[in-house]
């Protein structure tokens, strides 16, 4: 009963944060502005609301709850508190092949942008899988390669905007995570992408409350470890890389909102997962809501305002398990 009120409770603080998304901005409209504006076609709210704002928050959740849900499997299958997508190199390899077309063939860059960076989280996983199959593709390995493997893309990444100065700006941009100028065709694509993974995620909930016992006792219960492993990581890979190439490369959101879900209603992720995806929602909402607002009419990229609040969270954790331990 409880976990169903605070699930409740998340979903209704999303749609204030939709509402207040919706109204605030450069060009501040009220209450009944946005009423309209959602209905009458015919309204002068219309355009700021329908073609601008609207599909902006809508991008928000999705990739919000992307990260989410990505960021809670992940730690199931790592049984790794401080895994998500930007710490085992995800991100990171989206980040290098959006940033390497920036630089190489920026004629391109608008148009293609999403593709390479769905491409380079591919590309980081494959890696990823590679070179950790001597492994038995085993927690701690797949955790330390992921490390690793987003330390060479971040290299990959630095040695483009020292050797290419030019287009610096656009990269920074987008390595910050930013939802400026986010519209319907970006949305087109990643709702449906989205919602579909995020309800495949939610079926495999029971299997995740199985691998994190260990894997001893997953395979005395039938489970197959590592296929369900290898199959749970491509789609943690996967929503994490539709999510980053929608919306740039927004850090701990993956981290920040499984640990807040988990600290809420629990470990099972029959709960978890709905949970983490509307906090990544909310959190996503939130950090852009801020970014808008702080400093009217220039923006802060939603990336850094997540990052402002989760970074001192991050070392929290540090702390907690060092003292665990």
């Amino acid at each position: 009963m409880k976990r169903g009120i605070l699930l409740i409770v998340g979903l209704i603080l999303m749609v204030l944060l939709c509402w207040f998304s919706i109204a605030a901005g450069a060009v501040p409209i009220t209450a009944p502005q946005v009423l309209f504006g959602l209905t009458d076609p015919q309204s002068p709210s219309y355009f700021i609301v329908h073609e601008l704002r609207l599909p902006r928050v809508l991008v928000a959740i999705c990739a919000g709850a992307g990260l989410a849900v990505a960021g809670a499997i992940l730690q199931s299958l790592l049984r790794n508190p401080l895994a998500s997508p930007d710490v085992i190199g995800i991100t990171q390899g989206a980040s290098f092949a959006a940033v390497a077309l920036i630089f190489l063939i920026p004629s391109a860059a608008a148009q293609w942008m999403p593709v390479a960076a769905f491409a380079g989280a591919i590309l980081s996983f494959l890696i990823l899988i590679l070179t950790s199959r001597r492994l038995t593709l085993s927690p701690t390995s797949l955790a330390l390669i992921g490390v690793a493997v987003g330390a060479v893309f971040q290299a990959g990444i630095q040695y483009f905007m020292v050797t290419h100065p030019a287009n610096v700006n656009m990269a920074l941009l987008w390595m910050s995570g930013s939802l400026w100028g986010r519209g319907w065709g970006q949305l087109a694509p990643l709702a449906p992408l989205i919602i579909l993974m995020l309800a495949v995620a939610m079926l495999q909930a029971r299997k995740l409350n199985i691998l994190q016992i260990g894997d001893d006792l997953s395979q005395s219960l039938g489970l197959l470890v590592r296929r369900e492993r290898l199959w749970l990581l491509l789609l943690s890979v996967t929503m994490a890389g539709v999510a980053v190439s929608a919306v740039g490369a927004v850090s701990f959101i993956g981290l920040l909102a499984p640990h807040i879900a988990r600290a809420l209603v629990g470990a099972r992720n029959q709960w978890r997962l709905p949970m983490a995806a509307v906090i990544g929602a909310d959190l996503m909402l939130l950090g852009d809501l801020v970014g808008r607002i702080v400093l009217i009419p220039r923006e802060i990229p939603v990336g850094i305002v997540i990052a402002i609040i989760g970074a001192p969270y991050f070392i929290y954790l540090l702390r907690r398990e060092h003292t665990m331990k």
